[in-house]
């Protein structure tokens, strides 16, 4: 089974600020995802007003790792003006229907941004210290590819 989110940060149509992302899933809803503080607890579902639990998940990942992205470019003082996350991930048949495999293709786009910037902030955002696609590697391989834009 394969499933694909695209996770894209708002603060990067002309703003340059804030850390707000958009996720849209491949079933066609819409998650809003901010670095705010306080943390959101996802209600019970089953009306199919919202993405899938798994689907969130998926998100929360591609969220969790762009803002890393983002944060670790700003951080190097690059001129980074935009990010986006393709994902693409495949679950296990039977339960525990665990992610197996997920592919993270990075869309970048900014001003002056050296490839090896690029690889390195996504190398470092799936280290041992950043959480979400540590947890998601316990139980899947996770591979990465990604295209960088001048603007």
């Amino acid at each position: 089974m394969t499933m694909e989110c695209t996770v894209s940060w708002t603060g990067g149509a002309g703003t340059r600020s804030g850390m707000g992302f958009v996720a849209e899933t491949g079933s066609g809803h819409t998650l809003v995802m901010d670095g705010a503080p306080d943390s959101v607890n996802p209600k019970n579902g089953g009306q199919n007003l919202a993405p899938r639990p798994m689907e969130t998940l998926l998100a929360g990942t591609g969220g969790c790792t762009a803002y890393d992205v983002v944060l670790i470019l700003k951080r190097g003082r690059h001129d980074v003006r935009g990010c986006s996350v393709k994902i693409s991930a495949e679950r296990a048949d039977v339960d525990p229907k665990v992610f197996t495999r997920i592919n993270m293709h990075f869309t970048v786009s900014g001003k002056g941004i050296a490839p090896a910037a690029v690889e390195r902030a996504i190398a470092m955002s799936h280290g041992k210290n950043w959480s979400a696609s540590s947890m998601r590697g316990k139980t899947a391989e996770i591979t990465t590819s990604f295209e960088l834009t001048e603007v």
